[in-house]
């Protein structure tokens, strides 16, 4: 009797415990360790081919004015007139940011008087490369890629800022990188016409 009596006991036991050790087991279950789960940035990333940077984003003082100028397809200043969102379509396959400047003057690839308008991917906008409507900017801006977008070469070191009588501001990164350049060197702000020529022979166009 008192056998049989253990024995129900240790049955009875055992059901009672089997949810708690079936919980507890749950609690330690594990993804298996080659399971690998896309990350935000890779979903929206654009395709590797067309969107390569062409000029790696090096610290402010080690990229000079030679190799910024050698590597843009179009500098010019010009005033923003407008901006457009352009969603993904089947011959665009990635949301883009469209536009527009109105040409003030011109060094390449463009002509002072017309409009230009230029394709961003929206991944730099939302990144900081962004524009405002009546912004008077300079850039030095990367051939069109295939799929006919573009973005300032070298990041922030392709772009300045157009003061109100139409001098070229230069930042604090400017100023480092452009020190020994002889006609920029140690200019916070300069006039159009001797940016151009610091420009053209940089090129080696002068």
């Amino acid at each position: 009797m008192y056998g049989r009596s253990c024995t129900c006991l240790l049955a009875f036991s055992i059901l009672m415990l089997s949810p708690a050790l079936v919980r507890g087991q749950s609690g330690r279950v594990r993804l298996a360790p080659n399971l690998e789960l896309p990350l935000r940035g890779d979903v929206d990333r654009p395709p590797a081919a067309d969107f390569r940077r062409r000029l790696p984003i090096a610290p402010p003082g080690t990229i000079g004015l030679p190799v910024i100028a050698r590597a843009a397809g179009t500098i010019f200043s010009g005033t923003v007139t407008s901006i457009a969102r352009r969603p993904a379509t089947s011959a665009q396959v990635v949301e883009t940011v469209a536009i527009t400047f109105h040409i003030d003057n011109a060094i390449r690839g463009t002509i002072p008087g017309e409009n230009l308008t230029i394709s961003q991917w929206i991944g730099l906008w939302s990144g900081g490369q962004r524009y405002r409507i009546g912004e008077r900017v300079l850039l030095f801006l990367y051939p069109p890629s295939k799929l006919g977008l573009t973005s300032c070469v070298a990041g922030g070191m392709g772009r300045f800022t157009i003061d109100p009588w139409g001098r070229v501001l230069l930042s604090a990164h400017h100023l480092s990188a452009f020190r020994e350049d002889p006609v920029l060197g140690g200019r916070s702000r300069i006039r159009f016409s001797d940016f151009a020529l610091a420009v053209r022979r940089a090129s080696g166009e002068e």
